[in-house]
C-alpha cells in the first residue's frame, strides 16, 4: 500500500521549486519544541501544525527493529536509568570517536525497549514539555508511516518523510545493517518507489552511496559545522563543501543538510555556501532552528534568560534571504505561517 495520490505529487513539487519557492518546513524529531522529540504525539502535533515533512531519527533494536530515536543511546530521552531491571546494561561504548555511557538501543529487544517511557530531553529549557514525561512510548517506523498514512487521510494534505540513519557505519561495526533493515522497511511498507514523499539523510557518506545503488529516493548528505563523517578518516566537512567537494557530493546525493552556521554568519549574513550548493545541482535545507534563545545567533536573542522565546521570526527571514530550501525546526507552527508564498 502506497500513500494517497495527493502525496505522490508532493515530492515533484518540492523538487522543482527553486530559491523563490517557500522553504520546505521539516519537523526536526517532530514538534519537539512542543513534546518530547521522537514520539507519535510530536510527529502528530507537527503534521497538524502544516509541517511538509516530519523526521524520525532511525536506530535499530537487537531484535533489528528499526525504531525512532535521536541516539542509540537511551538515557537522555527515556527512563531507562531509573529502570532497576535494565541496571545491568549500563556500559561504555566508542561511537563515532566518542566514549559514550548508558544504555543502548541496540541491547534491547522491542518488546524490552516498549516498557520504557520517553521523557524530554532538554528539561532546563523546555519546562513545560516535562508534564509529558512518561506518558509515550519509543516509536517504530512502522509506526510512524502508520501515523502519517491515518494524517494524510484525514487532512487530504500532502506530508513526507524524512529519516536519517543514525550512526550506521558504528552499528554495521555491531552486525546491525540499518542499510539493509532500511531497505527492507521501505519495501515492507511499499515506500521504494521514485514518486514517494522522502528524503533520507546521514551524516556517513558509504550509506549514502549504499542507497544511491538501492533506492530511487532523493538522498541527503548531512554536513556539521565541525569534523568530518565517521566513515572517512581524514575527510573534512569544510572540504566537503568545497566547490570539488559539493561536486563529489552531487555524485550521489540530491541535497545537503547543513547547520545553519554554515548558511547565514553569527550577524545573521549569507555565507554563500547556498548559491554554491546550487550551481553543484544541490539542494539545501538547514538544520535547526529553535525558538529558545539559547539555541538562536545573538542578534535574535530577546530578554527572559536561555529558556524564554527569542525573535524566531527574523532568524527564520535570515535563513530564508540565503534562499534555503528547507529548514528543520523544533517549532513548525511558528515556521509555517512564516514561509514564502
Amino acid at each position: 500500500m502506497r500513500f494517497l495520490p495527493v502525496l505522490l505529487a508532493a515530492l515533484g513539487a518540492f523538487a522543482a521549486a527553486g530559491p523563490a519557492h517557500a522553504q520546505t518546513v521539516i519537523a526536526h524529531r517532530g514538534a519537539s519544541g512542543e513534546r518530547p522529540e521522537h514520539t507519535l504525539a510530536a510527529y502528530e502535533r507537527a503534521i497538524d501544525a502544516g509541517a511538509d515533512f516530519i523526521e524520525p531519527d532511525l536506530v535499530a533494536t537487537k531484535d533489528l527493529v528499526l525504531v525512532a530515536r535521536h541516539e542509540n543511546e537511551l538515557s537522555d530521552t527515556t527512563d531507562v536509568a531509573a529502570r532497576e531491571e535494565f541496571a545491568d546494561r549500563r556500559k561504555t561504548a566508542e561511537i563515532d570517536g566518542r566514549l559514550v555511557s548508558g544504555w543502548f538501543a541496540e541491547d534491547f529487544t522491542l518488546a524490552e525497549l516498549r516498557t520504557l517511557r520517553a521523557k524530554e530531553r532538554l528539561g532546563v529549557l523546555r519546562r513545560g514539555n516535562m508534564r509529558y514525561d512518561g506518558l509515550y512510548q519509543v516509536p517504530t517506523f512502522h509506526e510512524i508511516v502508520t501515523l502519517v498514512r491515518a494524517k494524510v487521510a484525514e487532512s487530504g494534505r500532502a506530508v513526507g518523510l524524512y529519516p536519517e540513519l543514525k550512526h550506521p557505519t558504528y552499528l554495521l561495526q555491531q552486525g546491525i545493517d540499518t542499510v539493509d533493515l532500511f531497505v527492507r522497511a521501505l519495501k515492507t511498507e511499499g515506500l521504494d518507489g521514485k514518486t514517494v514523499p522522502m528524503f533520507v539523510q546521514s551524516f556517513d557518506i558509504a550509506p549514502l552511496k549504499r542507497l544511491d545503488r538501492l533506492t530511487d529516493l532523493p538522498l541527503v548528505q548531512l554536513v556539521a559545522a565541525e569534523g568530518g563523517p565517521a566513515d572517512e578518516a581524514g575527510m573534512t566537512y569544510a572540504g566537503m563543501i568545497a566547490p570539488a567537494g559539493l561536486a563529489e557530493i552531487a555524485g550521489y546525493a540530491d541535497a545537503i543538510g547543513v547547520d545553519t552556521r554554515l548558511v547565514v554568519t553569527a550577524d545573521g549574513k549569507p555565507t554563500g555556501l547556498v548559491d554554491a550548493a546550487h550551481e553543484a545541482g544541490l539542494k539545501v535545507h538547514a538544520w535547526t532552528l529553535r525558538k529558545e534563545n539559547a539555541f538562536l545567533p545573538a542578534p535574535f536573542r530577546k530578554g527572559g534568560g536561555e529558556a524564554a522565546a527569542g525573535d524566531y521570526a527574523a532568524a527564520f527571514g535570515a535563513l530564508a534571504a540565503t534562499g534555503v530550501d528547507g529548514i528543520f525546526t523544533d517549532d513548525p507552527a511558528l515556521a509555517v505561517p512564516l514561509r514564502k508564498r
